[in-house]
Parts: C-alpha cells; structure tokens; sequence
C-alpha cells in the first residue's frame, strides 16, 4: 500500500519559514477584484483588469475592487455599495480596500477608501480620481475607468497624506525645470558682467544748466476694447454627494460620487 503524501501541509510550512525570515506579514490579495454584475466588461478586459488590481493591491496592502450592477433595490448606491463591502471585508478578513462602484440604472458612480486607503485617498483624492474617471463613463468605456482609477488611485496613495498629488510642485517636469531655470540665470548674469560695467550714459552728455523743455503735447491714438465670453454651465455630469460615510457594519470610508 502505497502511502499518499499531502503536499498541502509542507508548502503551508514553507511559506510561514519566508514570513518569518523576512521579518514581516505576509499580504494575500483577494481572490476575486471584479464584481461586473451588470455584464460591462468582456472576459479580455476581466483577465486585464485583474491582473492589473492584483498588482497594486498587493503594492498597498489595499484591495482594488470594481463592483457593477443594474440594480440597488432601491437603496442610494453608497448604501449598496457599503453592504456589499460589509459582506466583503468578512468573508476575505480584509478591511483595506478602494472600490469602485457603478450603478447602471441610475447611471451613478460612487468611489470609496476603507482602512488604510480612507486616509491614503481621502475625500479630495477621490474627486480627483472621479475627474480623471468621468470621461470614461461618459463614453461607455468602464473598463477603462476602473484601469484609470487603480492606476490613479495607486499613485495618489504613495504621496503623504494631506498633500495634493497633482500640486505643480510634484511634477516631474516642475522638478526638472526649476534648477534648470536657476543655472541659466546664474550662467546668464556671470556672461553679463563678464565685459565690465558701463559707466557712461545720455547724461553724461546733457548740459542740464541751459537744457530746457520748450513745450509737451499729448495726442490721442487709439482705443482698443477686449471683450471675454462668460462660460455657462450645461448642467451636465453634476455630483450628487461626497465626504464619505460609515456602513451598516460600523465601517467608516472616504468617498464621493457622481452621475453620468
């Protein structure tokens, strides 16, 4: 009779020896990140958007997930979207997460942080994710909103809480410009005063003393008139809430939302 080994059991041990001599914990992303209820993706785009959820989440600690529907039974989709996360969090012992929801039926989205990204994308970095992410709504592309707000959502997070992650000051080129800028004036002033300064001016050559204004006169030219064109609103992809809030389950979020 031939013994069966169970693999399960040392492979289980070999990867608690790598947690322990890597002298940290060991973060296991969620199995699944998308939750496309109302059919918008197609399976390409579902295998994409996974692999892509699944590499920042485990960059964060802090899930990205993506939830449709065509439905919320009524309920304000921030509602919906908070039981849906209560019943998440249990189930896969995670409360770090960003999730995206879309609600096809009212045509609402709502973007939310819990645990660590509630602080990492508060209240601000979620409107400037949803500005980022509009333009894909409104031209049907969700895929391509939900691979915005990942890719957004996850740089945002790495800049220090309460700072503003599309401040001038951390662009790159900002960055780059201004000690360029520096060295081209100092280069610029040592070659102006390279050949001495000039000492001699149109007074040195004006008598003053006997040096009269016989007569001024003003003419009148010209008159040139500028006009601006007021924008006005179109009343269109307005928001209809924001500041986050606290689920059924007691969990508090960052968060915003928008129609489309």
């Amino acid at each position: 009779m031939v013994n069966r080994l169970n693999w399960k059991a040392p492979f289980l041990f070999l990867l608690l020896c790598l947690a322990v001599f890597a002298g940290g914990t060991v973060v296991f992303a969620a199995d699944s990140h998308i939750y496309d209820n109302a059919g918008l993706l197609t399976e390409s785009e579902i295998v994409e958007l996974e692999a892509l959820a699944e590499e920042h989440s485990e960059k964060h600690g802090a899930d990205f997930l993506f939830l449709t529907t065509t439905t919320t039974n009524g309920q304000p989709v921030m509602t919906y979207m908070g039981d849906f996360f209560d019943e998440w969090a249990d189930e896969n012992n995670q409360e770090n997460a960003v999730l995206l929801t879309i609600d096809m039926g009212n045509r609402e989205v709502y973007l939310a942080g819990f645990g660590t990204a509630e602080t990492k994308l508060d209240n601000n970095r979620v409107q400037q994710v949803l500005d980022r992410i509009m333009p894909y709504m409104g031209a049907g592309d969700y895929g391509g909103a939900f691979r915005e707000t990942v890719t957004t959502a996850s740089r945002y997070m790495e800049f220090r809480p309460g700072a503003n992650p599309e401040s001038i000051f951390h662009k790159l080129w900002f960055q780059l410009g201004v000690p360029l800028l520096i060295a081209a004036a100092v280069v610029g002033s040592m070659v102006m005063n390279a050949g001495g300064r000039i000492t001699t001016t149109a007074r040195t050559y004006v008598d003053g003393t006997n040096t009269r204004v016989r007569s001024q006169q003003d003419r009148f030219r010209n008159k040139t008139v500028s006009r601006r064109r007021v924008p006005k609103s179109n009343g269109g992809g307005g928001g209809f809430g924001g500041g986050g809030g606290m689920t059924g389950g007691g969990r508090s979020f960052s968060g915003g939302g928008r129609s489309f």
